[in-house]
């Protein structure tokens, strides 16, 4: 006679040297007990005709209660017209299949990211220093808002809010590129908060501190090339990415034309080259690229110039800096010494979006060249510890 499954009754069940199983007064369930001890709920059925049998799940793991509850829907499946046990493969199968966090993360990178985003490569080493080392295994569905929390928690403890801010910001497009592909079925990033509020910096080397980087590339470690082209930051007050991936075809004429391609605002960006700039440009060692990968086909990378600063700061006198500093120092010195804030935004290729400036074509080379040269000579009376063509105001 069958009698209802309880908790006690199953815990009260024995394993014998065969298996053997126990019914319950629901048609078709009951419980499997192996000789190794182990107890299975199991479902028994015909579908079609033919005799069926479904696991549902082992116990304790799968408590008596939620065991009820897996039988009602299998049984739900059935009167559709469904095999539960059919199904309940392909699910299995599905999550074998599932995509891992790693596949979806460079599927982004080579679907979305390097067509749209001139940063693609900046997004592929945050997502290779924190991401993807701690989920590309796993499946992207089997991350859970916790998991996006305790990460950027993890890049903050350590003293990186800005990092930990953009890594969020990549792993939101990242899920949102999953959702939109039918790859996960939400993004477990959408309701998380940036970590930290952020400034806008303002880090200005001082004459000083100028000489004592230009000065402290000649004995630091790091290739020629490196120094080049970092000095060529300062000189050209060009983003590293644009400097570290000049060609030699780009340059022609006393300017340097990055194209629209390669440059963050996407447009194409012509600018004069003091003989300072020609100078240095002289020295890079490409035939093609002018600052050649040692390691691939390709100019270097742009954060091989940051980790060079970052490697190499003792040699240089100063407080912590970036790359994008010298951008930074090169804009506030001409500015200092008499350079209008127009001419400066287009040495650096800023972006009018005033009216006017969406109707006004010209390029303005003559007034990039003056100010670039008249940076120039105030870069080589820094260095010289001269302190000629400063702008005295009197009132």
């Amino acid at each position: 006679m069958k009698k209802r499954l309880t908790d006690a009754r199953i815990r009260s069940l024995r394993p014998k040297q065969v298996r053997y199983e126990v019914w319950d007064t629901e048609p078709g369930f009951g419980l499997r007990i192996a000789p190794s001890g182990r107890k299975s709920f199991i479902y028994l059925y015909r579908f079609e005709g033919r005799p069926r049998r479904f696991t549902l799940g082992v116990y304790p793991r799968m408590p008596l209660a939620d065991a009820r509850e897996a039988l009602a829907k299998a049984a739900k499946l059935l009167d559709k017209g469904i095999d539960p046990a059919e199904q309940e493969l392909a699910a299995r199968k599905d999550k074998r299949d599932a995509e891992s966090f790693g596949e979806l993360a460079y599927e982004w990178l080579e679907r979305y990211a390097k067509p749209r985003l001139k940063t693609w490569r900046q997004a592929q080493y945050k997502l290779e220093a924190d991401a993807i080392p701690a989920w590309g295994k796993r499946k992207a569905n089997s991350i859970k808002r916790r998991d996006v929390i305790q990460l950027i928690e993890q890049i903050m403890d350590r003293g990186s809010p800005v990092a930990a801010n953009r890594t969020l910001t990549l792993l939101k497009q990242i899920f949102k590129f999953g959702v939109q592909r039918d790859i996960i079925d939400a993004s477990p990033a959408v309701a998380v908060d940036k970590p930290a509020r952020e400034t806008p910096r303002d880090r200005v080397l001082s004459e000083d501190e100028i000489r004592s980087f230009w000065t402290g590339l000649d004995k630091a470690s790091m290739g020629e090339d490196l120094r080049i082209a970092l000095k060529l930051c300062l000189v050209t007050v060009q983003r590293r990415g644009e400097v570290s991936g000049m060609r030699r075809s780009e340059i022609e004429d006393g300017c340097w034309t990055l194209p629209k391609e390669r440059s963050k605002n996407g447009k194409a960006h012509r600018i004069p080259l003091s003989p300072l700039a020609k100078e240095l440009i002289g020295k890079a060692s490409g035939d093609d690229f002018l600052f050649p990968s040692p390691r691939q086909e390709g100019p270097i990378d742009p954060r091989a110039l940051t980790n060079a600063v970052s490697k190499n700061r003792h040699c240089f006198g100063a407080e912590r800096f970036s790359t994008h500093d010298l951008r930074r120092t090169a804009a506030t010195r001409m500015a200092e010494i008499g350079i209008s804030r127009f001419d400066i935004a287009k040495v650096l290729n800023h972006t009018d979006q005033e009216v006017t400036a969406i109707y006004d074509r010209w390029a303005y080379d003559a007034e990039k060249k003056k100010a670039l040269l008249k940076w120039a000579r105030r870069l080589q009376n820094i260095l010289d510890e001269k302190v000629t063509d400063k702008v005295v105001k009197i009132s």
